[in-house]
């Protein structure tokens, strides 16, 4: 090659890989996290000890649906129910994917069937039915399966006469369910209707994030209502609702803080203190 050609007409050099940097890499993959909001690294054992709570900032991170359950319940207490559920395609329905391959993918990737894992088990002796949103499921959205699941955590409490607890965080309904979908919010609300008879109380959990028609039915219709710190909640979204109505909304506006001084939620509890302040007001309520 002459030294006057041209440098688009050079081949570059392609830089080999270290195959022993890569495998250190590998061995280090998973020791290691980042907090999302203050960027300290630490190691995910102790992470996984702290409830995936940042030890720096006290940041709250996502923690899996089954961790949560068991931070919450008495050891070995909780017994899972509505395993057979499966979402279907009713719609057809296809975007980038079609839904059907999207749920097959998912279920496969989080040996999960989808985004809400129910049953009972007991906080302190205390039995109670329990139904708890896992985000890492096509963002915690509410398909059929999920109102279902839901539904019968109300109507299981009824026949055990005891209290129910829900954890939320979603992203609402699932669009690709449609009506279906919507239908959920209305069926849940009813089950919780139901529920109010038997004068035992509910407790909802607000994660981050709750949204759309998740916060737009049950998850607002506990006797007590708390969330944990930081956490985003209401129907639509900031952007979406400064854009509607040409405003510009206050700081901190749907988290957590900013609901607990207006008087929508009763309380924000660190996620180290849950179990004790949910056994706490079960026992306040007479439960």
């Amino acid at each position: 090659m002459s030294a006057g050609q041209a440098w688009f007409q050079k081949k570059p050099k392609i830089a080999t890989q270290d195959p022993e940097a890569s495998a250190n890499s590998s061995r280090m993959e998973g020791i290691w996290d980042k907090c999302e909001e203050c960027g300290d690294i630490m190691l995910h054992e102790e992470l996984e000890k702290a409830l995936n709570v940042c030890p720096s900032c006290g940041h709250h991170m996502q923690l899996p649906a089954r961790a949560r359950i068991a931070a919450l319940c008495d050891p070995d207490s909780f017994e899972e129910f509505d395993t057979e559920l499966e979402s279907t395609d009713p719609l057809g329905f296809s975007d980038s994917k079609k839904y059907k391959d999207r749920i097959k993918s998912t279920m496969k990737a989080l040996g999960e069937k989808d985004a809400f894992i129910s049953g009972v088990g007991t906080i302190e002796g205390k039995r109670v039915s329990i139904g708890c949103f896992n985000f890492e499921y096509m963002g915690g959205s509410m398909g059929s399966v999920v109102g279902e699941k839901c539904t019968r955590v109300f109507e299981r409490a009824i026949e055990l006469k005891s209290p129910a607890i829900v954890f939320s965080a979603s992203g609402g309904a699932r669009m690709q369910e449609g009506i279906f979908s919507l239908m959920q919010m209305a069926k849940t609300c009813a089950a919780i209707n139901r529920f109010r008879e038997i004068r035992q109380p509910y407790i909802s959990v607000l994660l981050h994030p709750t949204t759309g028609g998740v916060a737009a039915s049950f998850s607002w219709l506990g006797d007590v209502i708390l969330a944990e710190p930081r956490a985003l909640i209401g129907f639509a979204g900031p952007r979406v609702i400064e854009q509607t109505i040409r405003q510009k909304l206050p700081e901190g506006f749907q988290r957590s803080e900013f609901l607990l001084e207006h008087g929508m939620i009763d309380a924000i509890v660190q996620r180290k203190d849950l179990r004790g302040r949910i056994s706490q007001v079960l026992g306040l309520l007479g439960s």
